[in-house]
């Protein structure tokens, strides 16, 4: 038996969870190291991962698959394939970031006397508690990744959303315009609203995952969930979907996956969850959870049900035009800056999702880039982001000015997140919006040009936003206002060293992504355009 690499690199972050929480109360500083080491544990594991895989090996590597609820067709079954591989990276990356930059955000708030407030006081939030529904996030992100059985990727995708209720509800953002009091009952709302679209769209998939099965029991004589064997019996025939039945099943699965992604117009959740967060949950939120939904149209939409997915291409391409534009208005227009990150990434998912249905290898390469650069330029962004709004005590744009004068580093790092959200040529986000562009309008030129507005509507919102807050007269309550200190540089720099190695140098990750991609696009029936040329005359 082979060793189980996949089973042990979630189950590090699991074990990190609960030995994290168990932490006594008093030994805060122990359990942000144990649940950083694990962390560290889980990328190291990651990395293994990523140098075993072969691209050019089989589809699916370093499967297990075991059985656990038999009389119901349930395996569990774990497999990667180019696509997982790589965003399991980026979260085994992202999450030991997020732990050092919210390394203070669970503590208790200081009292009059400088001393940390008594723990029973109101406002004390558990620190173990926070760094363990961190690790868990983790974990069930990366078996969502892993899952190649549909109920049990299902269990995944929803289990996560547990761990993200209390991270949203109860370890909000300190700088608040509001009390104590009206501060909770904003965080309330923001991790309700967030559980509740995604909840209805995960029982609307639970709906789908459970028809898929009585459709295979039909055509196979024993029902199935697994991914494998669902293709095999499609490509052999074996199973034999009608129109109406395909279409609707994929309808359930990809309302639950652009809930989660989020697409316009199911996106309301993910301002107010990011703005009441604090800066590094919401990089967890946007830049690794929301990731599993485009991931799932990749692996289960558009593998399971491509006629299904060919036939909802043209209004999904028109939701995510429209989502790249409303985000990127919208965004010009916030006076709140964690707001104006979250309507940015709305605008970014609009571009993911729609290099994945224009159905061509340089749009699907391009998503995939899209999902890692744009994990690591918004972690960019809005962590320094959150430790501008740390010094000041104010998320609005109006309250600050001239702060590159008095921290010039920590404006600078603002400026190249900034410049790498706008996909500035030489940031890694631009190959992965240049591929998206070019394979949507290789096949639908329309989408293409008007998407991207998109890009010029980014430059418009980044750059403003860096003149109100960095540049001009020092505004007195920044005046006194601190640099980055080593903790945030250690933070930052890997992210910026990222944005630079793979703005000039993307190839390790397209030989990792490429065969992947083709492999869907054969699942689909779809090749790409052949360039038509004129005959001379």
């Amino acid at each position: 038996m082979s060793f189980p690499l996949l089973t042990v690199t979630a189950a590090v972050p699991a074990a990190g969870a609960l030995l994290t929480a168990a932490v006594p109360a008093a030994r805060r500083g122990a359990a942000k190291w144990l649940a950083l080491l694990f962390s560290l544990a889980t990328l190291v594991l990651a990395a293994v991962v990523l140098v075993r895989f072969d691209p050019g090996g089989a589809r699916y590597q370093l499967t297990e698959s075991h059985a656990w609820i038999a009389d119901f067709g349930v395996r569990y079954e774990l497999g990667v394939d180019g696509i997982a591989v790589v965003l399991i990276a980026l979260t085994a990356v992202l999450v030991p970031l997020v732990m050092v930059a919210g390394w203070r955000d669970a503590d208790p708030p200081a009292g009059p006397d400088g001393e940390p407030a008594a723990v029973g006081s109101s406002r004390w939030r558990p620190t173990q508690g926070f760094f363990a529904l961190i690790l868990m996030v983790e974990a069930m992100v990366i078996l969502s990744f892993e899952a190649t059985d549909v109920f049990l990727f299902y269990i995944f995708f929803e289990a996560m959303l547990i761990p993200m209720y209390f991270l949203i509800g109860g370890f909000g953002d300190r700088a608040h315009e509001g009390g104590e009091e009206e501060a909770g009952r904003r965080r309330g709302q923001a991790a309700v609203k967030f559980l509740l679209y995604n909840l209805a769209g995960g029982l609307i998939m639970l709906a789908a995952v459970i028809g898929l099965y009585a459709v295979t029991a039909d055509d196979l004589g024993t029902g199935t969930f697994s991914l494998q064997r669902i293709l095999e019996a499609r490509g052999s025939g074996e199973l034999a979907l009608s129109a109406t039945t395909e279409r609707l099943l994929f309808l359930g699965f990809f309302f639950a996956f652009a809930v989660k992604a989020p697409l316009w117009p199911l996106h309301t959740w993910l301002p107010g969850a990011m703005q009441e967060s604090t800066a590094p949950i919401a990089v967890l939120i946007t830049a690794v959870v929301d990731k599993v939904g485009t991931f799932a149209m990749l692996r289960f939409c558009l593998q399971l049900f491509p006629d299904a997915s060919k036939w909802a291409t043209p209004v999904i391409l028109t939701l995510a035009v429209i989502g790249i534009l409303y985000g990127a208005v919208l965004a010009v227009g916030q006076r709140d800056i964690k707001r104006l990150i979250a309507y940015a990434s709305i605008s970014h998912f609009g571009f993911i999702v729609l290099g994945i249905f224009a159905m061509t290898s340089q749009g699907q390469s391009g998503a995939t880039l899209y999902m890692v650069n744009h994990g690591i330029s918004t972690a960019a962004l809005m962590l320094v982001a959150g430790f501008l709004i740390s010094r000041r005590g104010s998320r609005l744009i109006a309250d600050y000015g001239g702060v590159q004068k008095v921290a010039p580093v920590l404006a600078g790092t603002f400026l190249v997140g900034g410049l790498a959200t706008l996909s500035l040529p030489g940031l890694a986000p631009f190959i992965s919006e240049f591929l998206v562009l070019v394979g949507t309008f290789t096949r639908y030129p329309a989408a293409g040009i008007v998407a991207t507005l998109g890009i010029v509507l980014a430059a418009l919102y980044v750059l403003v936003l860096y003149q109100r807050t960095m540049t001009g007269p020092v505004r007195a309550e920044v005046r006194g206002m601190p640099d980055l200190k080593a903790r945030e540089l250690a933070v930052v720099a890997p992210l910026i060293a990222l944005l630079l190695f793979l703005g000039v140098f993307p190839r390790p990750l397209t030989e990792i992504v490429d065969p992947a991609v083709q492999h869907t696009l054969s699942d689909v029936e779809k090749k790409d355009p052949t360039p038509e040329l004129e005959a001379a005359k």
